[in-house]
């Protein structure tokens, strides 16, 4: 984990990476405390490009509740990075930073992608040989049994893991999740304009807890097994939905993306 120093930065707080190193394919993250009116996700967002020499990087921020505003960042180069922020919030605007990209530990081989046409690799180049299960909706049963999950896990074989983002109905997944992803009221009524980010914190964790096993996260946005109205979200929502999870995850190097599961289901 990158642990967090404060420094003050004008009007906003800015939580940078303890040191001036982070791995290659490791996870830099800027974080800015600023005022909040209205609803932070559906006002001005945030941005920031990071530079390396003549190459920059646009990476897309998020709000993460409590006035904590957020941009990460996965340096897939080796060497001096640069950031600047942009924001029509003033408070989140123009705010500079810099660090070192320096060689990965012997355990992270950056993402997976597809190597000579037919075969998976790391990004280091070594090979990746897939031997996958599933588990969809394991993030949503509560914590007792999603951490005997994780103790099957390492010592089981497999490093992939088939998962839901939101929660599933079907047979035996009928539980209530202990968190949603968007507000919720009594009635089952869902505020599909704001995000809970105890939610995201949680499939965050449990996330990073499948890369130390050495396990690929296979995400799938959306499905058809709901009863909570996700799976008939509007057009509007869906992208809000998918801009706001590429922001969260996307610097998460074990993430893969599904965009769905049955999805000659998903009308």
């Amino acid at each position: 984990m990158i642990r967090p120093i404060v420094c003050a930065l004008l009007a906003a707080t800015c939580v940078c990476a303890a040191g001036p190193n982070v791995e290659r394919w490791d996870r830099f993250e800027v974080s800015l405390k600023a005022p909040v009116t209205g609803n932070p996700y559906m006002g001005p967002g945030l941005r920031a490009d990071f530079t390396m020499e003549h190459r920059t990087v646009t990476v897309d921020g998020f709000y993460d509740g409590d006035g904590m505003w957020r941009i990460r960042f996965m340096p897939d180069a080796i060497g001096d990075w640069s950031y600047v922020t942009h924001s029509e919030i003033p408070a989140l605007n123009g705010k500079t930073g810099e660090f070192t990209c320096v060689k990965p530990s012997a355990a992270n081989h950056g993402p997976v992608s597809v190597s000579h046409v037919y075969h998976f690799a790391y990004a280091d180049g070594t090979p990746y040989y897939e031997v996958g299960t599933t588990s969809y909706a394991w993030v949503h049963q509560g914590d007792a049994l999603e951490e005997q999950t994780l103790a099957t896990l390492k010592s089981a074989p497999f490093n992939k893991m088939r998962m839901c983002i939101f929660p599933k109905n079907y047979d035996y997944n009928k539980n209530e999740p202990q968190y949603y992803p968007f507000p919720r009221d009594a009635a089952g009524n869902n505020d599909l304009t704001r995000f809970n980010p105890d939610f995201f914190a949680h499939l965050e964790k449990r996330i990073d807890q499948l890369r130390a096993l050495g396990i690929e996260a296979d995400l799938i946005l959306f499905h058809p097994y709901d009863r909570w109205g996700y799976s008939k979200m509007p057009p509007e929502a869906d992208d809000r939905y998918l801009r706001y999870v590429v922001a969260r995850l996307s610097s998460f190097r074990n993430v893969w993306w599904s965009m769905a599961n049955e999805y000659d289901l998903m009308k």
